[in-house]
């Protein structure tokens, strides 16, 4: 959505003053926070500010060819966008360093499926550095796996794993008006 540009008038010009548009707010928006992955940890604010989450599994079965995890992960965006009423805004955690090659092989195919599905629905999409979220969540930016999972238990959720934690933690921070970017 592109915002409105309005010329201002000339110093010298009569009438009343414009009044500029609002701000373009996120408050009634789907926002999609991801940690991606083979186990893709998402959590959604939908319209209504309720927060769903949760993991999804893309690993290729034995007789797939390894590009089918990524067409997958696209339609499971879809699924997401259609059920959601429209996503907003896309926000994912941006990691740089890996542990292995294989590691960041897969996360570059899905940052990449993320990013081209992005661009071609016009959403909005933000990377967000680990360490930015493990400090807005623990208060530390080295926090380990437990700690993240415990920090978010105690904001009442339930995650099943770290990766649903981390997608929580940072669809926290991409929606705190006093902290993060809403």
């Amino acid at each position: 959505m592109a915002v409105a540009t309005l010329t201002m008038p000339a110093v010298h010009a009569s009438g009343p003053p414009i009044a500029l548009p609002p701000a373009i707010g996120l408050a009634h928006h789907a926002v999609l926070a991801l940690d991606l992955g083979t186990g893709t940890g998402w959590a959604l604010r939908s319209r209504d500010g309720g927060i769903t989450s949760g993991t999804m599994t893309f690993r290729p079965t034995r007789f797939e060819g390894g590009g089918m995890r990524f067409l997958r992960f696209r339609g499971w965006l879809a699924e997401v966008a259609t059920l959601s009423g429209g996503v907003a805004r896309v926000v994912f955690e941006e990691v740089r360093a890996h542990a292995g090659t294989d590691a960041a092989h897969v996360y570059g195919g899905f940052l990449g499926t993320l990013t081209a599905w992005c661009e071609e629905h016009e959403v909005p999409y933000e990377g967000v550095p680990v360490g930015t979220i493990k400090r807005y969540a623990t208060g530390k930016g080295n926090a380990d796996k437990a700690k993240m999972v415990a920090a978010i238990q105690a904001r009442g959720f339930a995650p099943a794993d770290d990766n649903e934690a981390d997608a929580i933690a940072l669809l926290l921070w991409a929606t705190d008006p006093t902290g993060g970017r809403a």
